[in-house]
């Protein structure tokens, strides 16, 4: 679903652009042909609304109902975890099976000491 709302967001985004791209300035309209320089005094205050600024203006709403949509879905995600977040929680699990390893092994026992002439055992007087 999020990548079938990110599609049409790029989509929009590209058609938006074109759109504003193909459209003429204020003063490329008629009223500059006859030396006023805008538009606005020819057409009214509006100017002309042709079929270029009505797409405009539908595909910048949709572009915008696309926004909200993917900032809806961007925040009812399940699993939000950055990579931070997921590499510290794997160091406290390895950390723990150490600490676990740790328990089941016994301590080391000293070994007996040797029987030979040169132990320390055999120095000590009776």
């Amino acid at each position: 679903m999020e990548m079938l709302v990110w599609t049409g967001h790029v989509i929009l985004a590209i058609v938006l652009i074109v759109l504003i791209l193909l459209q003429h300035g204020k003063g490329a309209d008629m009223g500059a042909a006859f030396g006023s320089g805008s538009a606005g005094s020819l057409f009214g205050a509006s100017g002309s609304a042709n079929f270029l600024s009505r797409s405009t203006a539908i595909v910048a709403t949709l572009f915008f109902i696309s926004s909200m949509s993917l900032t809806y879905l961007s925040t009812n995600q399940v699993k939000g975890d950055s990579i931070m977040n997921s590499v510290m929680d794997s160091n406290e699990a390895s950390a723990e099976s150490n600490n676990a390893e740790k328990k089941i092994k016994p301590e080391s026992t000293k070994a007996a000491p040797d029987n030979d002439s040169n132990s320390k055992a055999n120095q000590i007087p009776n």
